[in-house]
């Protein structure tokens, strides 16, 4: 099932200017299930335990500040070649740099609020949804 499922997470800052409907359905109207979606608040811990591979970037810390500015939306999507097809649909980090249609250049505002989270690479999805969503690990394996 490698390559079938991947991981997204909606950041505070889209939830905040109210655009969880319209990636939602961006992500849908791509070919993507939902196979699992959870609304929770990240505190600051899980927010350095989930961003812990950036941990030595300048970044981290302030990264890790944001996500827990307000809510996130976990999801568990499926597709054939699931990463490759999302971070493509996502569009690149820098919104500014992101090709035009894409989640980021269409909702992200700059780097640090770039709309959305999606894995990088297979390895990573799995260990990504069994952060959220550990009830989901099988299908992963």
């Amino acid at each position: 099932m490698t390559g079938t499922y991947t991981f997204s997470m909606i950041k505070p800052d889209a939830v905040r200017s109210r655009h969880i409907g319209a990636i939602i359905q961006t992500i849908e109207q791509a070919g993507f299930g939902i196979n699992a979606l959870r609304l929770l608040q990240l505190s600051l811990e899980e927010a350095e335990e989930f961003y812990a591979v950036h941990k030595e970037r300048s970044f981290y810390q302030q990264m890790c500040q944001d996500m827990t500015t307000g809510p996130v939306i976990a999801m568990l999507l499926e597709k054939g070649n699931a990463v490759a097809e999302f971070r493509q649909l996502i569009g690149a980090t820098n919104p500014a740099e992101a090709a035009e249609g894409t989640i980021r250049k269409r909702f992200g505002k700059s780097i640090g609020a770039n709309a959305i989270h999606g894995s990088d690479a297979d390895d990573t999805a799995a260990d990504e949804v069994a952060f959220f969503f550990p009830e989901w690990q099988s299908p992963l394996t």
